[in-house]
């Protein structure tokens, strides 16, 4: 039994009134034990549901981030005309409305922005619908690849995906605790944060459903002094812009007496420019189009691809129009709407999803692309 991370768990586990929140270093030695599992297995499964009850502190995340980003494999800087995007998403998936954030990647990387996306297997406790399953639908495997792979692809056509069970296999060890707490833990939290990327000038993107949760983000964010980031109030807690209500989302960037200097003796402070979105002033108003079944929704994709309209183009039209605004592709929100249509309609993005298919084929069999 690990005595150090006993004492740690004493801290967080000692109750409503006397339980303590942990330094920003004595969070990432906590995570860095769960992760290498020096902590035993009853340590992790109390940590967790213990952390969950009192809800962790932007500062404590901040400490298991440090933690994530020392094991985690990352992808590295492509040269391109802007900045990446970074999508985080929860990794349980989804299994009420039909996601668009890959049709959305597929756009981005179309228009020469470069996507990172991340996630693994169907996970507890929702079990939905994950990414890896939607790329494979559309005819792309990330599985089974290292992260030089993953790199080739990214540097070629500017899309890449961490697999979990492949890039991060610690991680990976603790999503049995999920389902044995029935719960989710924090590491839940840690998905829609953390960046694969491993340089700073990335636009980080993140999912979330709660208010609390927002907070967490900017704290955590500021203090690892990531220079623009991005929260939404998406669907089912994902990246994806809904159409039957008001999108909610924070632009957030840091002080500028923190651009100047990473040293700053005082806490990193960033600010915020809340956007509210109304779909119907955009003419984009519906209702989010519902996962009936994996089938179906797969052949859905497949339409949006070959331009065919639909709800689901919709959705695609409006999410894709926003991320290539922010994203620096357009200047406005209306311009990145229709140059999002104009790509979907016209075939240019089902052309960019067969040159992705073509460069994993190529790093899967390099003597064959000779």
């Amino acid at each position: 039994m690990s005595e150090q991370f006993r004492e740690l768990l004493r801290k967080v586990g000692s109750g409503q009134h006397t339980s303590e929140s942990l330094s920003r270093q004595a969070a990432s030695d906590a995570a860095r034990m769960m992760l290498t599992q020096d902590a035993t297995p009853a340590q992790i499964g109390a940590f967790m549901i213990a952390h969950r009850i009192r809800r962790p502190t932007g500062e404590e995340l901040a400490g298991m981030l440090d933690a994530y980003k020392e094991f985690g494999q990352q992808l590295s800087s492509v040269e391109a005309a802007y900045r990446p995007i970074v999508m985080n998403s929860p990794y349980d998936g989804r299994s009420r409305t039909a996601p668009v954030t890959p049709i959305t990647a597929l756009v981005l990387a179309t228009a020469g922005c470069p996507v990172v996306l991340h996630g693994g297997e169907r996970m507890p406790t929702k079990y939905g619908l994950p990414l890896v399953e939607i790329w494979q639908g559309l005819g792309l495997n990330w599985t089974g690849l290292s992260i030089d792979q993953v790199q080739t692809v990214f540097e070629k056509i500017y899309l890449g995906f961490v697999y979990l069970p492949d890039h991060f296999p610690l991680a990976q060890g603790l999503v049995p605790y999920r389902d044995q707490l029935g719960k989710r833990p924090p590491q839940a939290t840690l998905e829609l944060m953390w960046s694969p990327y491993r340089e700073q000038d990335a636009l980080v993107t993140c999912g979330f459903v709660h208010p609390p949760t927002e907070q967490m983000i900017q704290t955590a964010l500021t203090l690892h002094q990531v220079r623009s980031f991005m929260t939404i109030k998406g669907l089912e807690g994902s990246c994806d812009l809904p159409r039957d209500r008001t999108c909610i989302v924070g632009l957030f960037t840091p002080s500028e007496s923190e651009v100047a200097s990473n040293d700053s003796p005082h806490e990193p402070q960033s600010t915020m420019e809340r956007l509210l979105l109304h779909p119907r002033d955009y003419g984009f108003e519906g209702k989010d189009v519902p996962l009936e079944s994996d089938e179906a929704y797969f052949d859905q994709l497949k339409s949006v691809l070959h331009g065919t309209p639909s709800e689901l183009m919709k959705s695609a039209i409006w999410n894709s129009g926003f991320y290539l605004w922010r994203g620096g592709v357009c200047d406005s929100f209306e311009a990145g709407l229709a140059k999002a249509e104009t790509m979907l309609t016209q075939g240019l993005v089902a052309r960019h999803l067969d040159r992705v298919k073509t460069a994993l084929n190529e790093v899967r069999s390099p003597i064959a692309a000779l």
